[in-house]
């Protein structure tokens, strides 16, 4: 295993994730999910030897990262953060140049092959027009692009990214996600990703590592989305205290849409209600009740007519 953790009690002044065992090999990604506050950035900070473990130890190829330097940790794991100090008159082309820092001393001169390493780089996250282009006048998406940029030139083994899909429309969160797969497998990189979406791991990641009070369950993406209904049950996003949902008939992404509808609309019981999706359409049915809508609008005008 590429990077170990053994017993380790991770947090502050006090634990957050207790007495945790968990490991990845090189070639895996991971994504890293879990609540606010449960200590997804702690951990990852815990990895990169930046809070020190209240009890037990992380690893790296075998080595403890208490015994590893700064540097010996740079070489090792190359990281984004989701909030960084932006150098403001850099361009897209400087900060992913930056990657190479840890090779060189500080001030220094491109090889060729890394130029042409950069520029492959920058044309993968679909930044050529923006090349040049001050980091201060970049939208949030493609900044984040160009520090995720930066972490792939550094040519770290382990590559440790906290939500790095964040800032990022759909068209730019699947260029990142398969450009991290893509190095996953080809170049036989370690991903750990952290995210609030549960649904990137059935696409993209090969293990989930999630945080529930105080523990951290690590395993194959579809064990432990099976083992934790919570992760894939509409009632995660639940607001509504006073809602009681109806059954629903309806692949997962229709009944979630419906769920999230119906309870931001109803501070009711709805449970004597069954909506059944089939062939573009709903039937609401329940008691003497029977009665087709097309669209998520009748739905809700329907239901107000009842309730």
């Amino acid at each position: 295993m590429h990077l170990q953790i053994n017993q380790a009690n991770i947090g502050h002044n006090q634990v957050l994730i207790s007495n945790t065992t968990a490991n990845l090999n090189l070639g895996e990604v991971c994504l890293l999910i879990g609540n606010n506050g449960v200590g997804k950035t702690t951990l990852i900070k815990s990895i990169l030897h930046q809070i020190p473990l209240l009890g037990g130890e992380i690893s790296i190829n075998k080595k403890n990262i208490k015994n590893l330097s700064v540097k010996e940790i740079a070489e090792n794991i190359a990281v984004v953060f989701s909030k960084s100090v932006i150098p403001q008159n850099h361009t897209v082309e400087d900060l992913i140049s930056l990657g190479k820092y840890i090779y060189y001393p500080f001030y220094f001169e491109l090889k060729k092959e890394d130029r042409e390493e950069v520029s492959g780089i920058i044309t993968e996250l679909d930044l050529d027009r923006y090349k040049h282009t001050l980091l201060r006048n970049l939208s949030d998406g493609n900044l984040q692009k160009a520090f995720i940029g930066r972490a792939l030139t550094q040519n770290s083994p382990i590559i440790i990214l906290d939500e790095p899909t964040t800032h990022l429309d759909e068209r730019n969160k699947i260029i990142i996600l398969k450009t991290l797969r893509k190095l996953a497998r080809e170049q036989n990189k370690l991903i750990l990703f952290s995210s609030h979406d549960w649904r990137l791991a059935k696409e993209f990641a090969d293990k989930i590592w999630y945080i529930k009070d105080s523990g951290l369950y690590s395993g194959m993406v579809e064990d432990i989305l099976l083992r934790h209904e919570e992760l894939t049950s509409a009632s995660v996003f639940e607001i509504n205290a006073n809602f009681v949902a109806p059954q629903i008939s309806a692949p997962e992404f229709y009944k979630e849409m419906l769920y999230s509808l119906l309870q931001k609309n109803f501070q009711k019981d709805l449970s004597g209600l069954h909506f059944e999706y089939y062939d573009k359409s709903w039937v609401i049915s329940g008691d003497s009740l029977r009665h087709q809508c097309e669209s998520f609008e009748e739905i809700a005008n329907f239901v107000k007519t009842i309730y």
